[in-house]
């Protein structure tokens, strides 16, 4: 059985701590955190990169939050508007808490 790992991440504008378990991520949810990280990393709001991608921003928030799974087309749009690889919005993350 694969161990589970965890890394934190602070979430400022909820003022908490978040709990990410990176080997029991599922793939909708590595993608979620990928999507949400890789936006911020180059600065464009939810608004901003739906608007680039050509999706509702609403579904973008939707996505972040894992409520739903997206299409090949759509993470393919999403990383254009981002300047990314579609691969890496599929990568599980680094656990840098290993033991």
């Amino acid at each position: 059985m694969a161990s589970k790992h965890r890394f934190d991440e602070y979430t400022p504008w909820l003022n908490t701590l978040q709990c990410h378990f990176v080997s029991g991520m599922s793939l909708r949810e590595t993608f979620a955190l990928n999507l949400r990280q890789t936006r911020e990393a180059v600065g464009l709001s939810q608004e901003e990169l739906a608007h680039r991608a050509q999706i509702d921003r609403t579904y973008v928030s939707s996505l972040e939050r894992c409520q739903y799974a997206a299409t090949l087309d759509v993470i393919e749009r999403l990383a254009r508007a981002l300047n990314a690889d579609p691969a890496s919005l599929l990568q599980k993350p680094v656990d840098l808490h290993q033991s």
